[in-house]
């Protein structure tokens, strides 16, 4: 099993997450197959000394739909923070930039995220 150690230090939040997903699906390693996922342990570092600007904290928002009338859920990213901190965020970040398939939440579980 491989570790790959990455600081967030100062980094955009999109910009380290499009990094961390082609780690987790394995695209820079010569033997990529996308229905494998490869052998690899991302582990993050600082990630609530994140880059993000306080325009983005108040107009960003996450939704979830539960799939029932008035099941629509918001929450801005500035309560995510709050309530979660800034690894959920990046952690929501990463999930999407995945493929959607039944790999994702394996894949999912090779990151770690540390504050």
């Amino acid at each position: 099993m491989e570790h790959t150690t990455i600081e967030a230090t100062g980094k955009k939040i999109g910009r380290l997450a499009s990094e961390i997903a082609i780690l987790l699906m394995g695209k820079n390693r010569p033997d990529f197959a996308r229905n494998a996922i490869p052998n690899i342990k991302v582990k993050v570092t600082n990630a609530s000394k994140i880059s993000v600007t306080s325009k983005k904290m108040d107009n960003e928002v996450y939704k979830n739909y539960s799939g029932y009338p008035g099941g629509l859920k918001e929450r801005p990213m500035k309560k995510v923070v709050a309530d979660k901190g800034m690894k959920e965020v990046l952690r929501i970040a990463i999930k999407g930039m995945l493929p959607k398939n039944k790999l994702r939440d394996r894949m999912m579980k090779n990151l770690i995220i540390s504050e």
